[in-house]
């Protein structure tokens, strides 16, 4: 095998490689030789084929199978021999105008990670910012679950329903006299004004008494899911048997008990709880950001331009998708078109990033055990459908882009984790709306263009630890004239230098880019909930 370097451009690199046919020939004599005794041919005793018959029956597929092979081996011993460390999986193309009996030409064309130095962590100073919970916000969680806990009591049988009452109801739907399945049900509850039933049915119960009978008319959406009743009228009998209004939640030893618990300190405890890790959460992130920050600020250095560029896309498709969906889809385009520079600009601080954590992971030896590897793939497998769920644990199993994907955030966080360990950390107590504050502050810490409205798609910026798939999307072309082939030189998203800065348990934005689906687009479909034919329920 013969290379020849032909390009060194920054962190790029191309070779021309020659295979010679005398090498693959050999190969291909070692391989009829491998297989003759398995084939079986009318006139030979098995095993007893001639090798020269042989070669003449499967000589095309042998053919196929060995230059595969061969283009394998000659481009993982490219990467042996240049000691290559490639940053995306290499591109390889076999030249036109191959011939069986001639030699193998390739071109070879990849990025490689940078050389980087060891970073220094030794002085890294961190502020953890802690918020105490205080008995008041406990009286609001509390509050707040009661309020979500209505109880009903029967109004007085004069009662006319209004706004925000329930009725107790029977109903049986049809259309042309004809009932429809799903349309009956006995006893259901309504609530006036909830919006939980189709367009119109809810309005025209407005001022029933307990004991009354109705009939309304109301159509069915023309997207109803059923589509055997989308756009159609239908009438509806009704018998209403009690109207009923909103009782006051009395907050006592009851209602604790009614939520399954001993006893409303036991309901505190575990509010307190809860709001000390929803708080531990946010000061997590205010100091990861901050951790963040100080190594972008400390460490400038060439990143390969396909990772950019593959990072910058998957930012890119999900800021277009979420415009799309915005009220004003037009403006909204136009408006992160302005921010293109700035957004590429936020990639490659990703990808620096994910380079910088993974180069401090393997220097210290973080590593994800098999078990926690295990553990995560079977807490994602859960949010598929049964059936769909082994095909997800196939592709982990087969795919090493999706299974780096997978362990990456966990990678990140221990990585970060150690980073914390080492670091010297002073604490100061604050309020939660100083610790909102001063992580708001390094969410828009990115250098972005003036909004005329606060920033809806700001999480592609805030989101500094989001490091580098590192290739995970982008696979090698085959060689023009060879059969498809698994591609040589490992993604760097094995290494899992990749992650997602732990967001704040808090309510998200309503477009947030970076909560992008780090999983890829070969997750099954997820099963979409029933609905019932008169309710959107």
């Amino acid at each position: 095998m013969k290379i020849e370097e032909t390009t060194t451009e920054g962190l790029r690199r191309a070779y021309a490689i020659t295979i010679p046919a005398k090498e693959i020939d050999a190969a291909i004599e070692a391989e009829v030789k491998k297989i003759a005794p398995q084939v079986r041919m009318p006139g030979f005793r098995p095993g007893k084929v001639p090798a020269n018959l042989v070669r003449k029956m499967h000589g095309d597929a042998i053919h196929g199978q060995v230059v595969n092979e061969q283009i394998t081996g000659a481009v993982d011993g490219l990467m042996r021999e240049k000691k290559l460390r490639p940053a995306m999986q290499p591109r390889v193309e076999m030249g036109e105008g191959y011939e069986q009996g001639k030699d193998v030409s390739l071109s070879v064309d990849l990025e490689v990670l940078p050389e980087i130095e060891a970073p220094t962590i030794d002085g890294l100073k961190l502020e953890r910012l802690t918020v105490p919970v205080s008995d008041a916000e406990v009286d609001e969680a509390v509050g707040n679950i009661a309020s979500q806990q209505k109880s009903w009591k029967d109004a007085p049988k004069a009662k006319k329903a209004g706004d925000g009452d329930q009725l107790i109801i029977d109903f049986t739907g049809s259309i042309d006299g004809v009932e429809f399945e799903g349309g009956k049900a006995e006893e259901t509850p309504l609530v006036i004004g909830a919006g939980r039933f189709i367009p119109g049915f809810e309005e025209q119960l407005a001022g029933a008494k307990a004991g009354d009978d109705k009939t309304i008319t109301v159509s069915f959406p023309e997207d109803y899911p059923a589509k055997e009743l989308a756009g159609k009228d239908a009438q509806f009998a009704i018998h209403v048997h009690k109207v009923q209004v909103e009782d006051e939640t009395v907050v006592d030893e009851d209602f604790a008990k009614s939520l399954g618990l001993e006893s409303m300190e036991q309901l505190r405890g575990l509010l307190k709880g809860q709001l000390e890790q929803e708080l531990g959460g946010l000061t997590r992130t205010a100091m990861k950001r901050q951790l963040l920050d100080t190594l972008a600020s400390g460490h400038d250095f060439d990143v390969p331009q396909g990772m950019v560029d593959a990072e910058f896309e998957q930012i890119w498709a999900q800021l277009q998708q979420e415009a799309a969906n915005d009220e004003n889809p037009e403006e909204a385009l136009k408006e992160i078109e302005g921010e293109k520079d700035d957004y590429r600009k936020i990639a490659e601080r990703r990808v620096r990033l994910g380079l910088l954590l993974s180069e401090i992971g393997q220097a210290a030896g973080v590593q994800v055990t098999q078990q926690e590897m295990s553990m995560l793939i079977q807490q994602a497998a859960q949010q598929y459908r049964p059936d769909d769920r082994e095909r997800f644990m196939e592709l982990i199993r087969t795919n090493d882009m999706a299974a780096a994907q997978l362990r990456a955030p966990l990678y990140e966080d221990k990585v970060v984790d150690y980073l914390f360990d080492k670091a010297e950390v002073t604490e100061r107590e604050v309020t939660r709306e100083e610790l909102q504050a001063a992580i708001e502050a390094e969410e828009t810490a990115e250098p972005a263009p003036a909004r005329k409205k606060a920033p809806a798609k700001k999480a592609a910026k805030a989101d500094d630890a989001k490091a580098a798939k590192a290739g995970a999307e982008d696979k090698p072309e085959p060689a023009k004239g060879a059969p498809a082939k698994k591609a040589a030189g490992k993604s760097a998203a094995k290494s899992s230098d990749e992650g997602e800065a732990e967001k704040p348990a808090r309510k998200a934005p309503a477009k947030t880019a970076a909560k992008a689906d780090d999983t890829g687009a070969d997750k099954p479909a997820k099963k979409a909930p029933a609905k019932k034919a008169a309710a959107k329920k």
